[in-house]
């Protein structure tokens, strides 16, 4: 009973960071196509270089991040879902390479 009640706990956890993820996901979508929209109804427009790019450009941009970033926890949410998936510490350490440069 007790194991149980730790999966389900973890399952709550997992379930609720990728809510957070996909939020965030469509926060970022919506601000694109909003930043769009604005300035395609004010004309706004950034000096880049010696070219004058329309605003739209970079809200399309960020809103095609955002969908990247939309389709990436979606595979992340098929990899946590996974019952041999499992936190460890280990995962954020940098790997040190097997050639030694002197």
């Amino acid at each position: 009973m007790e194991k149980q009640k730790v999966v389900t706990a973890q399952e709550k956890q997992k379930q609720v960071i990728i809510s957070i993820l996909y939020g965030t996901t469509m926060i970022i979508i919506f601000l694109g196509i909003y930043f769009s929209v604005y300035s395609l109804v004010y004309r706004i427009s950034f000096q880049v270089l010696n070219a004058q790019i329309p605003g739209v450009i970079f809200g399309m941009l960020v809103s095609y991040l955002g969908s990247r970033y939309f389709f990436s926890v979606n595979r992340l949410k098929t990899e946590i879902n996974k019952n041999t998936s499992k936190f460890s510490w280990s995962n954020f350490k940098k790997e040190k390479s097997s050639k030694h440069h002197h």
